[in-house]
C-alpha cells in the first residue's frame, strides 16, 4: 500500500512538472509570436542541467526514428552546440535572425554582422546574464560576472594588466615550453597525449606569466614527483580540471563537507585544493602588495603584480575605485580558467588541422625561417612577433571554425529595439541574445566559396613577401573569436602571443604527419581521417574541444 501511495504521489509531482513546463512553454511561444520572426519550439531548453548530462545520449535514439520523428526541432536544436553542425543552414531557411522557444526562455539567434555590431556597441542594452556567469564566482566576483559600474571599475584595472611587458614574459615562456615540448615529441615513435600536453603548456605559460612561478615542460610520460612548486601547480591544475564541479558546489561547500568524508573521496581533496590554492593566492597577494610600495622594484611583470598595482592606483586616484582583496582572488581565476583551456583547445585544433595539411606547413615554415633565424632564445617579443602573420593567421582560421568559447547575451528588465537588415525588431526583456557565430563566420557572402575549408592564407594580402605580409581587411561582425566591443576578451593579445611562439619553435624546422593506422593506409586516408576525427568527434564539455584526439596519434619529424 505504502508503494501505491508512493507511485501515486511521484505521479502527481511527475504531472505537475510536466503542465508547468508545458503552460510555461505556452507563455513563452505567446510572447515570442509578437516579435514577429520565425520560430521553433523546443520542449527542453538546451541548458536545463538534466537534459545536459543526457542530450546527446538521448538524441542519437530519437534520430534513428523514422522522418519526422527523427528529423525535427527537437533533434537539431535540442543540444549543445548544435549551431556548429547546422552552421549556417537554420539560416539560409528562416533569414538573419530568428526565434527559439523553450520552457525556461526566449533565444533570439542573430547572423546580420551589422546588426551584430550594434549590439556588441550597446553593452547596456544587451549585458552578459549573470545569471548564468555567477557561477564563476569560485573566489570572488570577477570581470565576467558583473556589470554596470562594478564591470566599468574592473575593466579599467584588468585592462592595465595585459601590457608589453606581460607579453614579453608570454613569448619567452611559450618559446622555451613549446622546444621542451618538441624536444619529447620527437623522442616519441608516436604521439597520443598532443592535447594533454598542450594542456600543460598552456598551463605553465599561465602559472609563470600569471604568477611568477616557472616550470620545465614534463611530458605524459616523464612527471617527476612532486615539490613544493609542483604542488602549486598541481594544486592549479586541479582546479582547472574540476572547475565545472567546483562551480557547481563552491569552496565554501566544499570546506563544510570535508571534514565528514574520507580523505580519499574526490570532494575532500578538491577542498584541500580549494584551501592550497586560496592561500597560495592569498600569500602572493600580500607579497605584491610590499613590492608595488617600492616603485623601482625589479622583477617579472606578472598578472598578479600588475593586477595589485592597478588597482592600488585606481583606488588612490580622486575617481577611482580599485578592486577588493576578494575581487582580486576571482580575476585571478578567472583569467587562469579563461586562458587555459580556452588557448589549448584552440592548439589542439590547430595542430591537428596542420597534421592534415602538410602544405599549410610550409606555407608557415617559409614565414618563420624569413624572420626567424639563430637560437629562439634571440628571439624578440617586440620586433618578430608583429612580423609572423601567417602563424598569427592559423590561429584566427581554427577560431573562425571552432569558436572555443561563443559569447551569449540578453536583454535586460526592459525591451530594446533593434535594426536587422533594414528591419526594426522588438526583443521582450529577459530575452536571450545568441551572436551565430558559426553562421557569420561560415557564410559564402563574406568568405567564399570554400568558407568550410580550413585555409589560413585567406587571411593573408596576396603579392606580400614573408615577414612583411598585412591581414586582409575582414568585414565587421563577420568573426567574432573574441568577441567585439567593450566586452571583448581582455586577454586576446596574451593568447595570440603564446600560440604565435609555440608556433614559430615547433614549425621552423619540424613537421608534424598523422601516424597511420595500418601498413597500407596511405597519407592521404591518413589525412583525411584527422579531418574527419574533427568534424565528428569535437563537442563542448565545458568549452569546445575535439574529445579524442588521442585516436589519431601523431609523428614528428626534421625536416
Amino acid at each position: 500500500m505504502a508503494a501505491v501511495i508512493m507511485l501515486y504521489g511521484l505521479a502527481i509531482v511527475v504531472s505537475a512538472l510536466i503542465l508547468h513546463s508545458a503552460l510555461s512553454l505556452l507563455r513563452n511561444y505567446i510572447v515570442a509570436r509578437r516579435i514577429g520572426l520565425p520560430i521553433r519550439i523546443i520542449p527542453i531548453d538546451h541548458t536545463n542541467p538534466l537534459w545536459l548530462a543526457v542530450d546527446r545520449k538521448v538524441l542519437s535514439y530519437v534520430k534513428k526514428l523514422p522522418g519526422f520523428l527523427g528529423d525535427n526541432s527537437f533533434t537539431r536544436y535540442n543540444f549543445r552546440a548544435w549551431e556548429m553542425y547546422d552552421r549556417l543552414r537554420p539560416h539560409q531557411e528562416m533569414g538573419p535572425a530568428f526565434i527559439i522557444v523553450t520552457p525556461a526562455r526566449i533565444w533570439f539567434y542573430l547572423a546580420s554582422p551589422d546588426a551584430l555590431m550594434e549590439c556588441f556597441r550597446r553593452r547596456t542594452d544587451f549585458p552578459r546574464c549573470v545569471e548564468m556567469t555567477e557561477i564563476l564566482n569560485v573566489f570572488g566576483k570577477n570581470l565576467s560576472t558583473v556589470e554596470g559600474q562594478q564591470w566599468k571599475a574592473q575593466r579599467k584595472v584588468i585592462a592595465t594588466c595585459f601590457n608589453d611587458q606581460n607579453h614579453k614574459v608570454v613569448w619567452s615562456e611559450s618559446l622555451s615550453l613549446a622546444n621542451d615540448m618538441l624536444a619529447y615529441w620527437a623522442r616519441q615513435v608516436s604521439v597520443t597525449t598532443t592535447a594533454e600536453d598542450l594542456r600543460t603548456l598552456s598551463l605553465h605559460v599561465l602559472s609563470g606569466a600569471g604568477f611568477g612561478k616557472f616550470f620545465k615542460f614534463e611530458g605524459h610520460t616523464e612527471r617527476s614527483s612532486a615539490s613544493v612548486s609542483a604542488n602549486y601547480k598541481n594544486s592549479l591544475q586541479m582546479i582547472l580540471e574540476n572547475c565545472v564541479l567546483i562551480m557547481a558546489l563552491g569552496p565554501a561547500s566544499l570546506y563544510k563537507v570535508a571534514p565528514y568524508l574520507p580523505a580519499s573521496w574526490k570532494l575532500a581533496k578538491l577542498a584541500d585544493i580549494c584551501a592550497a590554492f586560496q592561500k597560495y593566492m592569498t600569500d602572493q597577494y600580500e607579497e605584491e602588495k610590499r613590492v608595488t610600495v617600492h616603485e623601482n622594484t625589479v622583477g617579472t611583470e606578472t598578472l598578479m603584480r600588475s593586477l595589485v598595482r592597478a588597482s592600488q592606483v585606481e583606488a588612490l586616484s580622486t575617481t577611482g575605485v580599485g578592486l577588493s582583496e576578494s575581487e582580486i582572488y576571482g580575476n585571478m581565476f578567472m583569467l587562469n580558467f579563461a586562458g587555459h583551456d580556452t588557448t589549448a583547445h584552440t592548439f589542439t585544433f590547430a595542430m591537428y588541422f596542420l597534421a592534415a595539411n602538410p602544405c599549410v606547413q610550409d606555407w608557415l615554415s617559409e614565414e618563420i625561417r624569413t624572420v626567424l633565424d639563430g637560437e629562439s632564445k634571440d628571439w624578440q617579443y617586440s620586433s618578430h612577433f608583429p612580423k609572423l602573420k601567417r602563424c598569427l593567421a592559423v590561429m584566427l582560421e581554427t577560431l573562425r571554425l571552432y569558436t572555443v568559447v561563443p559569447v551569449s547575451k540578453w536583454v535586460g528588465n526592459q525591451e530594446v529595439t533593434l535594426q536587422v537588415d533594414g528591419r526594426t525588431i522588438t526583443l521582450p526583456p529577459k530575452t536571450m541574445f545568441i551572436p551565430s557565430y558559426a553562421a557569420v563566420q561560415t557564410d559564402s557572402k563574406y568568405w567564399g566559396p570554400e568558407a568550410l575549408e580550413w585555409r589560413p592564407s585567406r587571411w593573408i594580402q596576396e603579392g606580400g613577401k614573408p615577414g612583411h605580409e598585412q591581414f586582409n581587411d575582414i568585414k565587421k561582425g563577420t568573426f567574432l573569436g573574441w568577441s567585439e566591443g567593450a566586452r571583448d576578451c581582455p586577454g586576446k593579445k596574451f593568447s595570440q602571443v603564446e600560440f604565435v611562439a609555440s608556433m614559430a619553435a615547433l614549425f621552423r624546422d619540424w613537421r608534424v604527419d598523422p601516424a597511420p593506422l595500418h601498413d597500407k593506409e596511405t597519407r592521404e586516408e591518413a589525412r583525411a581521417r584527422v579531418l574527419d576525427l574533427i568534424e565528428q568527434d569535437s563537442a563542448p564539455v565545458l568549452l569546445l574541444q575535439m574529445l579524442h584526439p588521442e585516436k589519431a596519434p601523431l609523428v614528428w619529424k626534421k625536416k
